[in-house]
């Protein structure tokens, strides 16, 4: 099967493009100009330059393709730079669905988040509205919706080993968050982290799955652990004891108000608000339909990784 994947050269694509290729597909990844060396296994790709505002780059990408993969996301935006949520998570989909239909492509699979809705942040909003979009095509259509996705970086952004090198290796207590005045179960909200193996195994395996069709898949990990143990497990695999604080979300929040438009700030009010949430589901996915027997845990055996001197 040929398979257009937008959004191949990141943390979750380049798993994306391995697993097509395991697979014995054939994966076409639009790549932005001095990206390529970002591409896994490029000898082995058909590699189309452009980016997702280029219509005639995302045309000579999708044409004859047997399947789309819309996998461009970002969780931070830099207006002055064009990076936005409308511009990417929306525009950028809409744009390659239309495309996708007008090229005769009918498979398409969305890669979502798991907790986006009509009226939450921007992130959250943006991901739903693409969603939406694509409910009114004629193309056979899969959601993917991931809670926290974890695994080996391989060089790009991923939220433990971030975690170890800003909140762990720092000299400063690790902030537990909470709401409210009192901080009464500080740090305490849940999470559900998928390996981003498991979802990228999902991704590649749904094209070929009829039953897949026209159903958003809520794609959670099978242990929730507390923001708490998070910090306690990277502390682990880092062999040190990391002491904690209980810090108050309004306090950051108001802070991030006036910073969070500064790259080094380290998180927005809308990461902070989407964090205290919490990010799990009830999945009734059938991991066996996958192709997955056992789905990895986030533990400190799979965190690893995030400190490889430790863990040699």
């Amino acid at each position: 099967m040929r398979v257009t994947i937008l959004g191949g050269t990141g943390f979750v694509g380049g798993y994306i493009v391995e697993q097509l290729l395991e697979q014995g597909h054939d994966p076409v990844v639009l790549v932005r100009r001095g990206s390529e060396s970002k591409v896994y296994q490029p000898e082995r790709c058909w590699l189309v330059p452009g980016d997702i505002g280029d219509d005639e780059a995302l045309r000579d990408a999708v044409r004859n393709s047997d399947a789309v993969i819309y996998n461009i996301g970002i969780i931070r935006e830099f207006p002055n730079r064009g990076i936005t949520f409308q511009a990417l998570h929306f525009e950028g989909a809409r744009r390659a669905m239309d495309i996708a239909e007008a090229e005769g492509v009918t498979r398409f699979l969305l890669m979502s988040a798991n907790g986006v809705k009509a009226h939450g942040t921007g992130y959250q909003r943006t991901k739903y509205m693409a969603e939406e979009a694509l409910r009114t095509t004629g193309l056979d259509w899969t959601v993917l919706r991931p809670s926290l996705i974890f695994g080996d970086p391989r060089g790009n952004t991923e939220f433990a080993q971030q975690l170890y090198r800003d909140v762990i290796r720092s000299p400063l207590p690790a902030p537990l968050f909470f709401d409210g005045v009192l901080p009464l179960d500080a740090g305490g909200f849940e999470m559900a982290p998928i390996h981003v193996r498991d979802l990228a195994t999902v991704a590649v395996n749904s094209l070929n799955l009829p039953e897949t069709l026209g159903v958003v898949y809520p794609l959670c990990g099978p242990r929730r652990v507390s923001w708490r143990e998070i910090i306690g497990l990277i502390a682990e695999v880092a062999g040190v004891t990391k002491p904690t604080v209980p810090v108050p979300v309004w306090a950051v929040h108001t802070v991030a108000t006036f910073f969070d438009r500064f790259a080094l700030f380290p998180v927005t009010r809308d990461q902070l608000s989407m964090l205290t949430q919490g990010n799990t589901c009830d999945s009734e996915v059938n991991w066996q339909m996958f192709g997955i027997d056992a789905p990895i845990a986030f533990d400190a055996e799979a965190l690893a990784y995030v400190n490889p001197v430790q863990a040699g």
